[in-house]
C-alpha cells in the first residue's frame, strides 16, 4: 500500500456559488482522493483531501484557484494524520 497523506484546506474569497464543491468532488473522484468538502457559514469553503501524496498535492494546487468563476484570495493548508477515508463527498 502506498503512503497516504491528508491535507485540510480552507479557501476564502469568492468561492461559494461557483460550483467549487461539485467540481472538487468530480476531480477528487477522478484522481482517487478521499475526503469531503463543505461551505462554511463565514463564506469560505473547507475541504479534506486524503490519499497518495501526488494526488493530494494535485488537489491542493487545484484549490489554489478553484473552478472557473471562483476567485480564491487565500488558501490555508494544514497537514493532518490520515484517517483511512475511502470516498469523497460533499457535506453541509
Amino acid at each position: 500500500m502506498t503512503d497516504r497523506i491528508r491535507r485540510r484546506v480552507v479557501a476564502t474569497g469568492h468561492v461559494q456559488g461557483v460550483f467549487f464543491r461539485q467540481t472538487c468532488r468530480r476531480l477528487a473522484r477522478e484522481t482517487g482522493v478521499a475526503g469531503w468538502i463543505r461551505n462554511r457559514e463565514d463564506g469560505a469553503v473547507e475541504a479534506v483531501f486524503e490519499g497518495d501524496p501526488e494526488s493530494v498535492e494535485r488537489m491542493v494546487r487545484w484549490a489554489e484557484t478553484g473552478p472557473r468563476g471562483a476567485r480564491v484570495e487565500r488558501l490555508d493548508v494544514h497537514e493532518e494524520l490520515p484517517e483511512g477515508l475511502d470516498i469523497f463527498d460533499v457535506t453541509r
